[in-house]
């Protein structure tokens, strides 16, 4: 089978359009993504149309309707209705048994997520990530933002210590010291993808860095 163009835009499935679905739905939109959405509520999908001729009023989410809404055409699935946990239980099922190629389920506590994993989803947990941004900002005055990738997976934004100002990379050893990588540096308008180990630290760099929770926690309190 031939691998898609970087230039071809995947299609995406939308079910559900409460807060999550809405505003998922609205950002894909909004970049000009193909979207087929599904909701039960009219209103909600004669508003969208404005956005996608794909929005289609649904009162269920059984194997055949998901067909004739033309679900199994697209190349991502993300199902945002995780408080009605036998409907998101079975939809999962059902959509990842039309072989889309990356099915994403949002649940609402652990037990939910790991019986969506067992089906094949991945899964996301809109609440939790969103305490856990906030509370990592709210920990350190440094962190601009802080995303959590898997329980050892994170990246954070956050302004260069001024101990660092002045001094390159390999000086700073930020890997060494706090085990994070650089993912890039932002300074202004600028920003730098591909930090090499001469770059010298500027009054005002934002730093993306990856590493584990400990890691980050460290180096966000280091004065």
């Amino acid at each position: 089978m031939f691998s898609k163009s970087k230039k071809e835009k995947n299609t995406y499935g939308i079910i559900g359009l409460g807060r999550f679905g809405q505003a998922l739905a609205l950002e894909l939109a909004q970049a000009d993504a193909d979207l087929i959405v599904l909701d039960r509520d009219e209103e909600k999908i004669r508003d969208f149309r404005e956005y996608t001729e794909s929005a289609y009023v649904v009162k269920g989410l059984d194997k055949k309707t998901l067909i004739e809404t033309g679900m199994q055409n697209c190349d991502i699935a993300i199902i945002c209705i995780g408080e009605h946990l036998d409907t998101s239980i079975l939809t999962t099922l059902n959509l990842v048994s039309l072989g889309i190629p990356q099915v994403i389920a949002k649940a609402t506590s652990v037990e939910h997520g790991e019986i969506l994993e067992k089906l094949g989803a991945d899964v996301v947990y809109p609440e939790r990530d969103i305490a856990i941004r906030l509370a990592h900002r709210l920990e350190a005055s440094r962190v601009l933002d802080y995303i959590q990738l898997s329980e050892k997976l994170n990246i954070s934004k956050l302004m260069a210590p001024e101990r660092i100002v002045g001094k390159s990379v390999m000086e700073a050893n930020l890997r060494g010291k706090f085990g994070v990588n650089i993912i890039a540096i932002e300074n202004g308008k600028n920003i730098n993808e591909s930090v090499m180990p001469d770059y010298i630290f500027n009054a005002g760099d934002i730093l993306f860095v990856s590493g584990s929770r400990e890691c980050l926690n460290r180096l966000s309190e280091w004065e």
